[in-house]
C-alpha cells in the first residue's frame, strides 16, 4: 500500500480527522540513517507525527517537531509541510534498548517536546511543553491542548515485520476540535477509538485510512476533503550546501583549502556534498 493521507471535517460534530499510512516513508527514513531497530520505530512514530501536523496546516506552511528525551536516542528532529513531504533524523541511530517497540525507553520520559510552525508569518510559532511519557502520541495529545489549547487526540503506530528488520506496518491518526467549538464531538469519537484495536493493528490486517476513519465516524455525517500522497523530501541541495559553507570564517575556509577539501553530510537525508580546493577557493575570492 503506498503512504497517503486522508483529511475529513465532521461539521456537526465539531471536529475534523485525519489518517494516514506511512509504512514506506518511514523504512526509507531508517534505510538512510542506517537506524537501528529501536530508532526505526522511533522514526516511525516522529515521521508520521510531523505528516499529521503538517496535514493540518495551510497551503505553504510547514512544522517542526523536536523531542529532546534523557534515553539513550538523545534527540530526534521532523520536519513536515502541507503537501505531505517529510524528512527527519534521530541523534543516535545505532541506539539499542531490551525492547526495540518501546518508544519511551528510546526516547526517554524526561525531557522537552518542542513544536516549531512556519506559518509563512513575520515570526514563527513555537510551543515548548515537557515530555510526560515518552510516548510520542500521548506527549502530542497533551501539548496540543497544553500549548495550542485545541482538544486533541493522536494515536501512533509502527509494526515491526519479524526479525525487527523493516518495519511491516507504520501509521497514525489526528482527531480535533474545530476552532472556536466545544469539544462535544471529540469526546464521543475518543471513546470510539479506545473501544478499536490500535491503528497499527487495523492497519496490518488491510483497513486503509480511510477505512479506519469509516469506522470511528460511523453514524456521523463528514465530508473527505482531499487524500494525498506522503514522502520523503529534503530540501538539502548543492546550493544549501555551498551557503553553508560560505558562511564560514575566512580562517576555517583556508583550513578547508588547505586540506584539499570540505565535505558537507545533511542530517536529514545523509546526502553528503564534497568541495574541492579549487571550489573553495573560488568561495574565498568571492567573498572579498
Amino acid at each position: 500500500m503506498e503512504d497517503y493521507m486522508v483529511r475529513i471535517i465532521a461539521k456537526e460534530a465539531n471536529v475534523r480527522g485525519l489518517a494516514c499510512i506511512t509504512t514506506n516513508l518511514v523504512n526509507g527514513a531508517a534505510q538512510r540513517h542506517a537506524a537501528a531497530p529501536a530508532a526505526t520505530v522511533a522514526l516511525g512514530y516522529g515521521l508520521t507525527a510531523a505528516a499529521l501536523l503538517g496535514a493540518s496546516l495551510k497551503v505553504q506552511q510547514r512544522v517542526a517537531v523536536k523531542v529532546e528525551g534523557d534515553g539513550p536516542l538523545q534527540k530526534m528532529v521532523i520536519e513536515a509541510d502541507s503537501r505531505g513531504r517529510v524528512r527527519g533524523y534521530v541523534a543516535v541511530p545505532e541506539v539499542v534498548v531490551a525492547d526495540p517497540t518501546d518508544v519511551a525507553a528510546a526516547l526517554g520520559r524526561h525531557g522537552l517536546l518542542t513544536v516549531v510552525k512556519d506559518l509563512r508569518m513575520k515570526g514563527l510559532y513555537e510551543g515548548v511543553v515537557p515530555l510526560q511519557t515518552g510516548e510520542l502520541d500521548r506527549d502530542l495529545t497533551a501539548y496540543l491542548m497544553q500549548s495550542e489549547q485545541v482538544p486533541s487526540a493522536v494515536e501512533l503506530g509502527v509494526r515491526m515485520a519479524p526479525g525487527n528488520i523493516l518495519v511491516e506496518v507504520a501509521g497514525g491518526l489526528l482527531l480535533q476540535t474545530l476552532p472556536n467549538r466545544q469539544p462535544t464531538g471529540l469526546q464521543t469519537l475518543t471513546e470510539r477509538l479506545d473501544d478499536l484495536p490500535p491503528i497499527k493493528e487495523l492497519l496490518h490486517d488491510g483497513e486503509r485510512p480511510e477505512d479506519v476513519l469509516a469506522a470511528l465516524f460511523a453514524g456521523i455525517a463528514y465530508e473527505t476533503l482531499e487524500t494525498f500522497p506522503l514522502r520523503f523530501d529534503c530540501s538539502c541541495s548543492w546550493a544549501w550546501a555551498e551557503r553553508a559553507l560560505v558562511l564560514l570564517d575566512r580562517t576555517d575556509l583556508e583550513t578547508l583549502i588547505d586540506e584539499g577539501q570540505a565535505v558537507v553530510d545533511c542530517h536529514f537525508c545523509h546526502e553528503r556534498y564534497i568541495f574541492g580546493r579549487e571550489a573553495l577557493e573560488m568561495m574565498l575570492e568571492s567573498r572579498e
